[in-house]
């Protein structure tokens, strides 16, 4: 259903997403991807490293990595998938939000939601580092 594969719009060194190997349904569930959750007061030590990144909010107290796919689907403000916390599962529930062809890529709102067009984290620390220059 899905594979990773070069992705234009990712300009990290890596540049990989998620793309659809076959049509996917508004509603179908793309991915569980299982968590590892940590205690936030943890997160000092991941900053440190690329998997910063990566890192995803987990409830109020916590802040998990995501396996299998669930680290590599880029952002968009105008997603075709969704994510929702399965805390019972310790699992990240990837959903088409819309049909999704095959061929094409998978993108969620790193923001959580689909309308929050807030701008995200990492171009927040850019323009206060840009500010205090």
């Amino acid at each position: 259903m899905i594979e990773v594969r070069t992705s234009k719009l990712s300009d990290g060194d890596l540049n990989r997403g998620v793309f659809a190997t076959c049509d996917i349904a508004k509603g179908e569930l793309i991915h569980a991807a299982p968590v590892i959750p940590y205690p936030n007061e943890e997160h000092v030590h991941i900053e440190k490293t690329l998997l910063a990144d990566y890192a995803f909010e987990y409830g109020i107290n916590h802040t998990a990595l995501l396996l299998g796919y669930g680290m590599l689907f880029n952002h968009s403000y105008q997603p075709n998938a969704i994510y929702e916390i399965n805390f019972p599962n310790h699992t990240f529930d990837f959903y088409a939000y819309r049909d999704i062809k095959a061929g094409e890529e998978i993108l969620i709102n790193y923001n959580g939601d689909v309308d929050d067009d807030e701008p995200l984290w990492f171009h927040r620390e850019e323009n206060n580092d840009s500010e205090n220059e």
